[in-house]
């Protein structure tokens, strides 16, 4: 007789209030929020405001959080710090509170309910000799492992100072979390929430493609990464980035291999916010690394992750896969 895996959410988030207290004032901190401000525009933190306050209970109170996901059909959650909580502004000493108390926040909310909450924690990419102190006291809390964003101030991902930080997550099982927070390609993108909508799909892309081109996921073949946002247009568009592989010379110095192989060793949640290009994410990468997630519970992530799987029309086993049995496997695994 054969168990029906539960469904795993691996994209929520939790807001932690300590760690806003711990910044405000500092040196640096302005300066980072009027960049923000700057990169999203006037109107798009006008209704950012109102909507993080109408979900505050959600991403804070665990009991609110639990009612939500019994009516979502979403038996776990893997919770992640707000990205606003990043910080790479920071100075070294600072960064070093922000991640410790970040890491123990997250893993006291998810004690509240252990059985269906597990945690993922912060590495302060602005300064990567911290990076792996960081991973490992995110692990010593009981914690599956960390999220990161695309990039960090004048350092990209396949920056070798990175290299410590992915040889352990390899060799710890540590899952990482690939999410966005913030485009270079700045003001830009100010209007209509452009910085979202094009910023975060195109942060996805730019950061997948330096750990595949740079030659990170053939030096460290055990690692675990999840991308969020489906891996934003890089699985639509891998064909382009084969096709330079296969021309351009220049394209062929870091990885051993056509980029598509890669997303076979990449994770990906199913957020696509379309059924189609669900079901070419499956296609291109594989149903055994698609995870179900829903951005829990801000306005651009889906207050239906199952239905959204559901509107794919996946084969069964492979929906089942998608929906819970991926993610158990790698929840057992940390």
């Amino acid at each position: 007789m054969t168990t029906s895996p539960p469904t795993v959410d691996v994209h929520a988030h939790v807001l932690l209030p300590e760690v806003d207290a711990l910044v405000e004032g500092l040196p640096g901190h302005a300066e980072a929020r009027a960049l923000d401000t700057r990169r999203n525009g006037p109107a798009a933190l006008q209704v950012n405001g109102p909507m993080i306050g109408e979900r505050i209970g959600l991403l804070t109170d665990v009991r609110a959080r639990l009612a939500a996901m019994d009516a979502q059909g979403v038996d776990v959650q893997l919770v992640s710090p707000s990205p606003s909580h990043y910080h790479y502004w920071a100075d070294g000493a600072t960064a070093e509170k922000v991640y410790r108390l970040a890491n123990e926040a997250t893993a006291a909310h998810c004690s509240a309910a252990p059985d269906r909450l597990r945690g993922l924690g912060l590495v302060p990419l602005q300064h990567p000799g911290q990076a792996v102190r960081a991973l490992d006291h995110a692990l010593e809390q009981g914690l599956a492992g960390v999220e990161i964003s695309s990039h960090a101030p004048g350092r990209d991902l396949s920056d070798p100072a990175y290299e410590p930080f992915w040889c352990r997550a390899a060799s710890s099982g540590a899952i990482v979390f690939l999410h966005p927070f913030g485009c270079t390609l700045d003001e830009r993108l100010d209007r209509w929430y452009l910085s979202n909508t094009v910023g975060q799909p195109a942060e996805n892309a730019v950061a997948l493609s330096h750990l595949i081109f740079s030659g990170v996921l053939d030096r460290h073949p055990a690692l675990t990464l999840i991308a969020a946002h489906g891996g934003g247009y890089l699985p639509t568009h891998i064909g382009r980035s084969d096709h330079a592989w296969a021309v351009r010379p220049d394209a062929r110095t870091g990885c051993a291999a056509p980029p598509s192989s890669y997303l076979r060793r990449i994770h990906f949640d199913s957020l696509v916010h379309d059924p189609y290009v669900l079901r070419e994410l499956v296609r291109v990468a594989g149903a055994d690394r698609v995870l179900l997630g829903s951005d829990f519970p801000f306005d651009m992530g889906t207050e239906d992750p199952v239905g959204a799987l559901r509107a794919a029309r996946l084969p069964d086993a492979d929906f089942h896969a998608v929906r819970g049995g991926n993610a158990a496997a790698l929840l057992r695994k940390d």
